[in-house]
C-alpha cells in the first residue's frame, strides 16, 4: 500500500478531517472494518459471515485490485473509512464503515459527500440486501436501488465476488448511474 495521498492531485487544509488514507493507516483501516462489520452477524446470511470479517489479507488485495480509502479522522485517531475503486465506466464506493462506538454521528454521511465529490463517473455502490440500515443511510444520500435484475447483472460486472454474495446484495447508484444505465438499456454504449 502506498502512500494513496500521492495517486491525488487534491489540496487538503490541515484542519480538515478527511484525507486519503496512508500506508501507516492500514491497521486502523483493518481494525475499523472489522469492528463495524460486527453488525452485519446474525443479520448477512450465516455462510457469509467470518472473523475476521474482512482478513488483513484480503485487506491487501482489495487495496492492490485499487480501492483507495480515505478516512476520517479526529486528533490522529482514524474513525471512519471508505474506499473509491475506478472499474471500467464507474466508481464503486466500496469498504464503508464507522467505529461502532462513533456511528450515527455523520461521519459516513461527511465521508460519502467527500467522496462523491472526487469522481464525475457514474457511482455504484454493494450491500447485503439484509443490511436495510445500509441501505437507507445510501438512499437518504441520493442512490436508489436498481432493478433485481440489474444488481445481478452489475455485480457481474464490475465486482469479484462470489454466486452466493451476489444473491444476497443489492446495488444502488447514484443519479449519474441511473443515467448512465438507462443509456445502455437503449442499446448505446455505456
Amino acid at each position: 500500500m502506498d502512500n494513496l495521498s500521492d495517486r491525488l492531485d487534491v489540496p487538503f487544509a490541515d484542519s480538515d478531517p478527511i484525507r486519503p488514507c496512508a500506508v501507516g493507516d492500514f491497521e486502523a483501516i483493518y481494525e475499523i472494518i472489522n469492528d463495524a462489520a460486527k453488525a452485519y452477524q446474525g443479520v448477512i446470511p450465516a455462510d457469509r459471515w467470518k472473523v475476521p470479517y474482512m482478513p488483513r489479507e484480503e485487506l491487501r488485495e482489495e487495496i492492490e485490485a485499487g480501492v483507495v480509502f480515505w478516512g476520517y479522522k479526529e486528533k490522529d485517531q482514524l474513525l471512519g473509512v471508505m474506499g473509491l475503486q475506478p472499474v471500467q465506466d464507474v466508481t464503486l464506493i466500496r469498504h464503508s464503515y464507522v467505529r461502532t462506538v462513533r456511528r450515527n454521528q455523520g461521519i459516513g454521511g461527511r465521508l460519502l459527500s467527500r467522496l462523491k465529490a472526487q469522481t464525475d463517473r457514474p457511482l455504484l455502490v454493494g450491500t447485503w440486501a439484509a443490511a436495510v440500515w445500509a441501505i437507507r443511510f445510501y438512499e437518504k444520500h441520493g442512490f436508489g436501488l436498481v432493478s433485481p435484475e440489474d444488481k445481478k447483472r452489475l455485480l457481474k460486472r464490475y465486482w469479484s465476488i462470489p454466486d452466493r454474495q451476489v444473491e444476497t446484495s443489492v446495488v444502488l447508484a447514484d443519479p449519474k448511474g441511473f443515467l448512465a444505465f438507462k443509456w445502455e438499456e437503449k442499446g448505446n454504449p455505456g
